[in-house]
């Protein structure tokens, strides 16, 4: 008898079920935010609870109202939950990758939202220490994400910010820092953070500045993304 191909062993190698996907990122969120369980439980009792009370005060004396009610209310609640759930799963999956080199790469690689886009490798970095600065574009203009104590980046900051400026003299720069430092931005937030910045841009200008900053070049050597949890596929990364 035939041996099965590679192929169909990989496919024997099934991923889990949505189902447990979702179970497992549940556990993994619970366990690195105490809080996450209680938030996750009223976000889904509230719609449950609201759907239950308009049964009584509106479908008192009409069972068909008050079933619809009570589905729209559990509904609504499970759709609640697993929005607050994959929240909750992205800031515990970024909090296990805080102060790794790259860290900042996997947020732009996975979570950038609102128009803004970059790549997860740094222009710049300095060999010794591994703090790096990335670039990413948006509506709001160009953003450098420098990644390591502000007294290390500063320097690099500064060569980046002078190398847009010679090419985009009427861009906005914005320069976010993440590590160590008091006030630093922490990971999960990098994307509402840049979302906050007015938008001086239309979506044309965007990609013609990204592709502007092409010519610029990469001379930094690409830092690995940090291995975890990707918290925007909802999967927990597996035991070795």
């Amino acid at each position: 008898m035939a041996r099965p191909t590679t192929a169909k062993a990989g496919r024997a190698e099934k991923e889990p079920g949505r189902i447990k996907q979702i179970i497992q990122v549940f556990r993994m969120t619970i366990r690195n935010d105490s809080s996450a369980l209680w938030v996750m439980l009223a976000a889904f009792l509230g719609p449950l609870l609201l759907g239950v009370v308009l049964a009584v005060l509106l479908s008192r004396d009409n069972w068909i109202g008050i079933v619809l009610y009570v589905i729209t209310g559990l509904l609504a609640g499970v759709l609640l939950f697993l929005v607050v759930l994959g929240r909750r799963a992205e800031k515990a999956a970024y909090s296990q990758i805080e102060g790794q080199p790259g860290a900042a790469g996997a947020v732009i690689q996975n979570s950038l939202r609102g128009g803004w886009t970059g790549s997860e490798f740094p222009v710049a970095v300095n060999p010794k220490t591994q703090d790096a600065v990335y670039r990413v574009v948006g509506r709001g203009g160009v953003a450098l994400i420098a990644e390591g104590p502000g007294t290390r980046t500063q320097r690099l900051v500064d060569e980046q910010r002078r190398a847009v400026a010679r090419v985009l003299p009427n861009v906005p720069v914005h320069v976010l820092h993440v590590g160590p430092d008091a006030g630093a931005v922490p990971l999960h937030k990098i994307p509402s953070t840049l979302r906050r910045f007015k938008r001086v841009l239309r979506k044309a200008e965007v990609r013609a500045i990204a592709n502007r900053l092409e010519s610029l070049g990469r001379t930094a050597k690409k830092l690995p993304i940090p291995k975890g949890i990707d918290p925007m596929r909802v999967r927990a990364q597996r035991p070795r």
